[in-house]
């Protein structure tokens, strides 16, 4: 099954091609959130906020044909 995924801030380093928008990827059915971020060449504790179609998700999150999932590294800010 197909995916879109898109890669944000210093993530996109990692991914030259997401510089020019969401990447189509093929994934089996039945694959999480956290087996496609294993899929990506992102280090895995940079992926710490995901959304699937607008939604955030935990890794545990069944992708089905179509979704759209973008990808961000830590936010951070405001005062320490």
């Amino acid at each position: 099954m197909r995916v879109k995924v898109q890669v944000y801030a210093i993530l996109r380093q990692y991914i030259p091609d997401a510089q020019r928008g969401p990447l189509t990827m093929e994934i089996p059915e039945g694959t999480t959130v956290g087996q496609l971020i294993q899929r990506l060449p992102i280090p895995p504790e940079l992926a710490r906020v995901v959304f699937v179609n607008g939604v955030r998700q935990e890794s545990d999150w069944v992708l089905q044909e179509g979704d759209e999932v973008g990808i961000f590294p830590p936010i951070a800010g405001g005062a320490g």
